[in-house]
């Protein structure tokens, strides 16, 4: 009945809109960011003189940046308007691309990493998510989760992989006169002004009503062990996933095989894409075999072929390998938001998908300078071996600990 209530509160105020059509417009306006950043980052760094330990310390940084704020917007995500808070996130945003297009100072590169919303992997690893993940769950039946984050993720993996196809455009300006570096930065810019149009779109969104409660609510609640053990398990697979973060893929396809920005981008969009209609894959899949086994047994192929990718003899066996894990790799990421909104009570929403991605994003923090370090060593495959192995190890552990916790869509 309250759900009912909401809805038809959210109707009202915004005829044959609902507050999903505008979080999908600003997802991809943001990712279709995320996408060219992602593969730019590596490249503009080393224009300005880094090297591969220093673009991992950058990469590093801004997991561990994006880690810290996302606990704080978790914990009050209850309690604030979040369509407030999801415009102050895009005001950051125009923040960072405007003060990358200014500045290539290193310390200013750190500084800007760390407390902006700078996404060097391949996900949508952001103070957005929580948030976006809140509103989304509560505008739908239990029986819709599933396939409304499915479609969530295809819209932000197509604007990605749209993005990494963008990333090319440095070299069209190039060819028209503009210095790369100029080039660089006025990629930044872009990325500033599609964090202003994201504010406007979430600016459309209708104000949550007022909270029946009066005194404050605990932000974790009946659901707290349950959130606890997920974002520990979650934690390993994301420690796993720094080692391959997109920007440091991408440095290893320059360095190993002398891959050309423009190749790059290319194989940044169908891999996005391949990703993108993954997501639909997984809803459906997920309804015959249960959320958590769609999460391992898609997982496990995935890392097998990075590892092979990682020893591959040539480009082109590489890059099928990559392919293939691209299709496979992200069938977790709808079934795993839906999982933990179905597990725990809707006033725990905000900051359950807080907390389950803060050490996400804390413990993918630290893998990326490690790898670094391995490529300046010249051990640039070990990152990709240690990422898969690890990864396959969790999908072992989330399977055995979760096994007999369902959502109410499998009771």
């Amino acid at each position: 009945m309250h759900l009912r209530l909401e809805l038809e509160e959210v109707d009202q105020a915004a005829p044959g809109r609902s507050p999903a059509t505008y979080i999908y417009a600003a997802r991809a306006l943001r990712d279709f960011g995320d996408g060219f950043v992602a593969v730019l980052l590596p490249v503009y760094l080393t224009a300005i003189g880094l090297g591969p330990f220093k673009v991992g310390i950058a990469a590093t940084l801004a997991l561990l940046g994006s880690a810290l704020m996302t606990l704080g917007i978790g914990l009050i995500g209850a309690r604030v308007d979040q369509r407030k808070l999801l415009m102050a996130a895009c005001g950051l945003m125009i923040a960072t691309g405007l003060a990358f297009a200014v500045s290539s100072t290193y310390a200013v590169v750190l500084l800007v990493a760390f407390m902006g919303t700078i996404n060097p992997s391949s996900g949508s690893v952001s103070i957005f998510v929580p948030l976006e993940h809140a509103v989304l769950a509560r505008s739908v039946a239990d029986t819709d989760r599933t396939k409304m984050f499915a479609r969530y993720g295809l819209i932000g993996a197509l604007a990605a992989a749209v993005g990494a196809l963008a990333s090319a455009s440095p070299d069209v300006l190039a060819a028209m006169g503009v210095s790369r570096l100029a080039a660089l930065k006025a990629m930044f810019v872009l990325y500033a002004v599609l964090g202003a149009i994201g504010a406007w779109m979430y600016a459309r969104i209708p104000a949550e009503p007022a909270p029946v409660e009066s005194k404050p609510v605990a932000a974790l609640g009946p659901s707290r062990g349950i959130v606890y053990r997920m974002a520990a398990l979650f934690s390993i697979d994301a420690f796993a996933g720094g080692f391959a973060v997109q920007s440091l893929l991408a440095l290893w396809l320059f360095n190993k095989f002398g891959m050309s920005l423009a190749a790059a981008g290319v194989y940044f969009f169908w891999s996005g894409v391949l990703a993108a209609f993954s997501f639909p894959v997984a809803a459906w899949l997920s309804r015959r075999i249960g959320l958590v086994n769609t999460m391992v047994f898609t997982h496990i192929p995935s890392s097998i072929c990075l590892i092979v990718a990682a020893v591959a003899p040539s480009l082109e066996v590489a890059l099928a390998l990559l392919l293939v894990r691209a299709a496979l790799s992200q069938m977790d990421v709808p079934t795993r938001s839906s999982y933990v909104m179905a597990v725990v009570t809707p006033p725990e929403r905000p900051a359950a998908a807080s907390v389950t991605s803060v050490p996400r994003s804390l413990a993918a923090a630290a893998s990326p300078a490690m790898a670094g370090a391995l490529f300046a060593a010249g051990f640039e495959a070990w990152p990709f071996v240690i990422c898969g192995a690890l990864k396959i190890l969790y999908d072992f552990a989330l399977l055995w600990a979760f096994r007999h916790i369902k959502p109410p869509e499998e009771r």
